[in-house]
């Protein structure tokens, strides 16, 4: 069968600024709350590697580019960094060198053509402004807004696609319920806040955005991980799934598209006595200010049953699995790996609810891939790395794409989590999910995988057999 894809479909990959671009003597760039993390507790991440190191963006971008070109790439997404384009957040300060950088990097992709897609946050606060309490202090969102304008002040002549935040959820889980970011609370009520603030600041750039007239559009990239209740004839179970499905995707997905907070986890964070401090005014502008563009992240589902274990709610209060348990689904496939479920049909009933639910917003899938850990086990003699099992998995996924898109979806591309292998938080280099290798010990050199050749040979067909 031959899957054919709409014209002008956005074939390309996701990467961001904190995970590729390094620090380097001279650059100017300020501590984020990786750069600090890594200098206080380095044990915690994998290998000891840290954020210093990543892939050396910063100083291989053209090398980059040329790679992507040979990859198929027709967009690329990446995020600018915050902490260095304005390291001082006092003074607000311009740094220079940051600026000419990321112009630099904007006008070879766009000379190459390949579009740059721009996030602005990806996971990565100035430490400055952590230290006043990061997303929980209402005043860092005005801090988000003025850097937001800037951006799109600087940049926004040639960027026309950006995006307010990546996966605005994962700061709330790693960082205030489960540990895995900084600052490794283990507090709801805050997470509840830090939510709340992120969507708030998202639709106030995208208020300023739409208020330059730039002649692009805005949007937000969510990881929405679809729940499916252990059983669809048990209410118990759909109604656990439901909850998970609220707090982990509508939480954001609602506000970003429709304007406002899902009803019954408004609910449910009044009956926990978690209610963020909000405004009406906040309200109006929520309302006021949705998205033109949804970048999706698909990797896996959440399976969801019941709550059956005993609910133990510890001195630091509730978590949000004291109302359910996961489900440990049997005969599921797994990506050993990273320990995480492989499910292509998630990816369609995804775009399926953003289509029934979601009045069918324009969309792409902003991430789908498969880290694997020792790739170098799969080197031929060629050098090259044969990743036929990324293949079939990128496959896999593009099928029931292609399925959605029969059946009217609005979704307009697919990039792949990512281009070159990079550094991925306390995981560091551990799993490898690029379409490019990124050797460490040899200054970071770059070697296509097979893979890499395989997506440009999809691109140009616009498709696959």
């Amino acid at each position: 069968m031959k899957y054919q894809f709409p014209e002008n479909f956005w074939w390309g990959s996701a990467a961001s600024g904190p995970q590729t671009e390094g620090v380097f003597e001279g650059d100017g760039k300020a501590q984020n709350i990786w750069d600090f993390w890594y200098e206080e507790k380095p044990e915690k991440f994998f290998n000891g590697v840290g954020p210093d190191k990543t892939s050396q963006v910063y100083k291989k971008y053209l090398e980059d580019i040329q790679l992507m070109k040979e990859t198929g790439h027709n967009s690329f997404r990446t995020s600018i960094q915050w902490s260095r384009l304005i390291p001082n957040t006092q003074t607000r300060e311009i740094n220079q060198k940051a600026v000419d950088f990321y112009n630099d990097m904007i006008d070879h992709l766009l000379a190459n053509k390949i579009e740059p897609f721009m996030n602005l946050y990806h996971f990565d606060m100035p430490m400055e402004l952590q230290n006043k309490g990061g997303w929980l202090n209402r005043e860092v969102v005005d801090d988000y807004v003025f850097y937001a304008k800037t951006c799109f002040e600087l940049f926004g002549d040639r960027v026309k696609k950006w995006f307010t935040h990546n996966e605005p959820i994962v700061p709330v889980e790693g960082g205030y319920l489960y540990g895995w970011h900084y600052p490794d609370e283990v507090n709801l009520k805050h997470g509840v806040q830090v939510a709340y603030h992120e969507a708030l600041a998202s639709a106030k750039a995208i208020e300023v955005y739409h208020s330059l007239n730039l002649g692009g559009e805005i949007g937000i990239v969510l990881n929405l991980t679809p729940s499916y209740p252990r059983d669809e004839k048990n209410e118990a179970d759909v109604k656990a799934a439901r909850l998970v499905d609220g707090l982990f995707n509508r939480s954001f997905l609602d506000p970003a598209v429709k304007g406002h907070f899902p009803e019954d986890i408004v609910e449910w964070v009044k009956e926990n006595d978690l209610m963020p401090v909000t405004t009406p005014e906040d309200l109006q502008i929520i309302a006021d200010n949705t998205i033109d563009l949804l970048g999706v992240n698909y990797y896996q589902p959440r399976r969801v049953k019941a709550k059956e274990t005993p609910v133990e709610i510890s001195e630091k209060g509730i978590l949000p699995e004291d109302f359910y348990d996961i489900y440990d689904m049997p005969g599921k496939k797994m990506n050993p790996y990273r320990g995480w479920e492989i499910y292509e049909k998630g990816i369609y009933d995804t775009l399926i609810n953003i289509k029934d639910n979601y009045e069918n917003i324009r969309c792409y899938i902003s991430e789908n891939g498969m880290g694997v850990e020792g790739e170098e086990r799969f080197v031929n003699e060629q050098g090259m790395i044969e990743d036929d099992y990324r293949i079939e998995f990128v496959k896999d996924h593009l099928k029931w794409v292609h399925q959605a898109i029969q059946e009217g979806s609005a979704v307009q591309g697919y990039h792949m989590w990512t281009c070159m292998d990079n550094w991925s938080w306390l995981n560091a280099y551990k799993n490898r999910y690029g379409f490019i290798a990124v050797d460490l010990d040899q200054d970071g050199q770059r070697t296509i995988k097979k893979s890499g050749y395989w997506f440009k040979e999809l691109a140009e067909a616009n498709g696959f057999d």
